[in-house]
């Protein structure tokens, strides 16, 4: 990524040279200018050669390129450069095919949101993109996100994230999981998360004084309110969610040490995609590889844990443990 700034970089140094008709620029110049608007860009210093700019030359020369109209001229056994053309410059032109193909490949990968009705613009940019420049539009995928097209409550998904950028209280009707029927509520939206495939919304209910999360593939309808919008002014989500897995975050709750157990067999597993950003090892058994969290202890946690139910033991804390032996004899009696 970064070679590929550097080269727009040198290309719009380049540019800027060859539209100066106030001095003469030769090779040497072109250098200079290259290596400053890298240093002012980076702060580094990326040490352009000749060669590198005789090839940025070729390229932007090229279809591929710009097709710049670039003069050569002599001046005693010196060449200077400049466009013939005084009106020329890149940045007045428009996209060329590489450029076409590169962000049609961008939007490759944001395809990953498909379903997700404020991205439609995506497939039809990319549409756009292979019939303006002819680009080919049948290679095969290279990339592959994790994703769920099945899951319920992404119609929603646009009303809440305009509800949120806009400011607008709403009028929800919401099922939860555990409720027979639904509910209306009024509720203000401040930030929707992901977590494992599925969609949260978080903001205040009007009938509570805390914060709330909705999970979107259980609301029924959604409607602007007419009450005056509630704005979140005091939480910082990258804080809110930093002691915690998932989106469960219990008020006033304290965060504890949790201290595991890992099999020798799936630490390699856990080593590389820790459980949580404050995963630390503590030391190496006979049994395997002691481990600390610090963290609320949740339903999503329990439900993490769980699925390594067999290549884990939990120690502490004491109520965990005696939570995690339960129901390892809920499970065993199951299959007596």
């Amino acid at each position: 990524m970064a070679t590929n700034k550097h080269a727009t970089m040198r290309y719009l140094a380049l540019d800027r040279c060859f539209s100066n008709f106030g001095r003469k620029y030769f090779v040497e110049d072109l250098i200079v200018a290259c290596n400053d608007a890298i240093f002012e860009f980076a702060g580094i210093s990326d040490g352009i050669k000749r060669r590198q700019v005789f090839d940025d030359i070729t390229f932007m020369e090229s279809d591929q390129g710009w097709a710049i109209p670039l003069e050569r001229i002599k001046e005693g056994r010196r060449v200077y450069y400049r466009y013939s053309d005084k009106s020329f410059s890149i940045t007045n032109q428009g996209i060329n095919q590489s450029e076409a193909k590169q962000l049609s490949e961008t939007l490759s990968i944001l395809s990953r949101f498909k379903g997700m009705p404020q991205f439609d613009w995506i497939d039809e940019i990319q549409i756009r993109l292979v019939d303006t420049f002819k680009l080919s539009d049948h290679s095969k995928s290279v990339v592959a996100f994790e994703q769920n097209p099945f899951l319920k409550g992404l119609s929603h998904f646009s009303d809440l994230f305009n509800a949120i950028k806009n400011q607008k209280a709403l009028e929800i009707e919401y099922q939860g999981f555990k409720q027979d029927s639904p509910v209306e509520l009024v509720f203000h939206p401040w930030f929707l998360k992901e977590f494992n495939d599925r969609w949260f919304l978080f903001g205040l209910n009007d009938g509570y004084n805390s914060i709330s999360n909705l999970a979107i593939d259980r609301i029924k309808s959604i409607k602007e309110s007419k009450k005056t919008y509630i704005e979140n002014l005091d939480i910082d989500f990258d804080d809110y969610f930093f002691d915690v897995i998932g989106v469960t975050v219990k008020e006033n709750a304290k965060v504890e040490k949790i201290k595991i157990i890992v099999s020798d067999e799936v630490w390699p597993y856990i080593e590389s995609k820790p459980l949580h950003g404050s995963q630390r090892i503590k030391r190496k058994t006979q049994s395997g590889v002691e481990i600390e969290l610090t963290v609320q202890i949740n339903h999503e946690l329990n439900a993490l844990l769980f699925s390594y139910m067999d290549a884990i033991e939990v120690l502490e804390p004491e109520p965990l443990r005696v939570l995690f032996k339960k129901r390892s004899e809920i499970i065993y009696n199951k299959y007596l």
